[in-house]
């Protein structure tokens, strides 16, 4: 009993972060949120509030995240 005592707020505390991992995925790897974000990154370069190198930077980051998320949605 007393073990149970001790161990619950552990538990709880692991059950939370894995509720927030699971979310920030969730976040991180939705394919419409991607899309869209490329979208803006595209217009936020051709109106020249970007440079080259950094547009470059940030789309392929944001093609790797689109590939890790297609790649998850096959798996599942």
């Amino acid at each position: 009993m007393i073990h149970k005592l001790f161990t619950l707020p552990i538990r709880s505390i692991l059950k939370l972060a894995e509720k927030i991992q699971d979310e920030a995925e969730q976040e991180l790897y939705n394919i419409p949120y991607i899309q869209q974000q490329l979208m803006e990154l595209h217009l936020a370069y051709e109106m020249g509030e970007l440079d080259e190198e950094t547009y470059l930077e940030r789309e392929q980051e944001l093609l790797n995240r689109y590939k890790t998320a297609k790649e998850r949605e096959k798996g599942e």
